[in-house]
């Protein structure tokens, strides 16, 4: 395991391995000294959306899309990069940027605990991976897919995928990127596969609510679930690490989670990665808080960090870190908590 890196903050000058260089800035500056440093933080997020050829902040007009929280301009490039001159590329109904494979179950998703197909041994799972999304995590684990959008290419249609649905997949999963920006296309997939396998969605949470409720009824219907990544409960931290506001995503939970009330199996799943210096135990703690108010019995994953993307000075997640959060969230009331990938764990702190 490569050994951390230390990183300085440009606000305060604390030095340490819990600091990412490229943010350049500490947990505690962040939220003591927000409205100083902000500028700062949108600076570097535009830097880090610059090398992909991304805008930041999303462009702003009269015409715009409603697909996601950024409600973009559609004169000009998306924020998601899948609509240009106004012209969508990917992402519609007929067409998708994405890479599918498949995974024998029971996978590493982050609902395994309470998935229905998790015991279904000799099946599989569909997994489509959408280009694009609506945040820019700068810890992000999959940022591959800013490849696919530059080179544009895999490019399938829903039949496409229908023909991947032979009679040993159990179940399809939408994830990325996000499937957020290409909605269209996986709803119109997903429509169409509902009666054969069960429908699940792993999203950031920033889609329109009317969007959000017909991806959830399709989980539903289908025997699905969704699956929602709540990287941050302070504002001013979700905004450092993503570049983007997080009221929409807590709204939509907190949507979801009266939902799942009514349902006698977990619809819902919340998850949390576990970045180092950025996402203690005590911001965990608030993320538990807020879930267990809406509803204690959504079951809620913590996750490893593995250094990567702009955060690859970081350290892994550690033993210590990632068990006392387990421990805040039982304490807050949560009924099923559980750390979803253990062999990422170091002791590095």
């Amino acid at each position: 395991m490569e050994e951390p890196r230390e990183g300085r903050c440009s606000f305060c000058g604390e030095k340490s391995f819990l600091i990412a260089d490229f943010l350049g800035l500490c947990r505690r500056c962040i939220i003591e000294n927000f409205s100083q440093v902000r500028s700062h933080i949108q600076e570097v997020h535009r830097r880090a959306r610059q090398s992909f050829g991304l805008p930041y902040p999303a462009p702003s007009g009269t015409s715009r899309c409603r697909i996601c929280v950024h409600t973009c301009a559609q004169g000009e490039k998306s924020f998601c990069g899948l609509v240009e001159e106004g012209k969508r590329w990917a992402g519609t109904p007929k067409r998708g940027l994405l890479e599918w494979y498949y995974d024998d179950l029971p996978t590493n998703c982050v609902a395994a605990s309470v998935c229905p197909e998790r015991k279904h041994f000799g099946y599989q799972n569909l997994a489509v991976f959408y280009a694009g999304c609506s945040l820019n995590c700068l810890f992000c684990q999959n940022w591959h897919f800013h490849r696919l959008l530059a080179e544009r290419k895999p490019l399938a249609s829903v039949e496409d995928l229908l023909k991947a649905l032979h009679p040993r997949v159990a179940c399809v999963c939408f994830f990325g990127g996000d499937p957020a920006p290409q909605i269209a296309h996986a709803l119109a997939f997903a429509r169409k596969a509902k009666t054969m396998v069960r429908v699940c969605w792993e999203t950031n949470g920033t889609v329109h609510p009317e969007i959000l409720q017909r991806m959830y009824k399709l989980s539903c219907e289908s025997g699905g679930i969704l699956k929602v990544d709540l990287k941050a409960f302070d504002e001013r931290i979700h905004f450092a690490l993503t570049g983007v506001t997080n009221r929409r995503t807590l709204e939509n939970f907190a949507w979801l989670a009266e939902e799942s009330k009514k349902h006698e199996r977990p619809t819902v799943v919340a998850s949390t990665p576990l970045v180092p210096g950025y996402v203690p135990e005590e911001e965990v703690e608030q993320i538990a808080l807020f879930i267990a108010r809406l509803n204690p019995d959504i079951p809620y994953v913590l996750l490893g960090f593995a250094p990567n993307f702009f955060f690859d000075n970081l350290p892994t997640t550690s033993v210590r870190h990632a068990e006392e959060a387990l421990k805040r969230c039982q304490g807050a009331g949560l009924k099923n908590v559980l750390i979803g990938n253990r062999f990422l764990l170091s002791q590095w702190y």
